[in-house]
């Protein structure tokens, strides 16, 4: 879908503060209401707006140890990537699971209140799901910067 200046800035406003009213919205982009609001129906309805969320602070949660881990699965047939991809679906501290190139299958990244918990969902959870030939993971010591804003190019 071909997205003109206008789209580009409303995506723009709204991944910045997606609680603006429509009124506040159509302002700062620069259009009257209704061309904005139907602007934004038009993207919802393609899918290029999934969903509007709520950013939490997980430090202010006890939530403040994350850890990236790069999976190696013992098979790579489609069944196996199947169950594996369903597996960690159910566990709610891997908050994203990515395929990767070379030699490790997945990335993922768990956030979880301490060490002592990543232990036990390591040992619990993890080191059963489907296939799992080795996980190596790693600890972030410092987050220097965390956004969920993609960047919109102008064109």
């Amino acid at each position: 879908m071909k997205l003109d200046k206008f789209d580009r800035e409303i995506l723009r406003v709204l991944q910045k503060d997606a609680t603006l009213s429509m009124a506040e919205l159509s302002q700062k982009v620069g259009l009257s209401h209704t061309p904005c609001w139907r602007r934004v129906k038009r993207m919802e309805s393609d899918g290029i707006i999934k969903q509007k969320v709520t950013l939490l602070d997980n430090k202010k949660l006890n939530l403040g140890v994350s850890v990236f881990i790069y999976v190696t699965l013992k098979n790579h047939d489609g069944d196996s990537l199947n169950d594996f991809e369903a597996a960690v679906q159910s566990i709610d501290e891997i908050v994203e699971c990515h395929t990767t190139s070379g030699d490790k299958d997945y990335l993922l990244k768990v956030i979880v209140e301490s060490i002592e918990e990543y232990e036990h969902l390591l040992k619990s959870k993890l080191t059963h799901l489907p296939l799992v030939d080795h996980l190596s993971s790693t600890f972030a010591l410092k987050q220097v910067k965390n956004t969920t804003e993609l960047p919109i190019k102008n064109q």
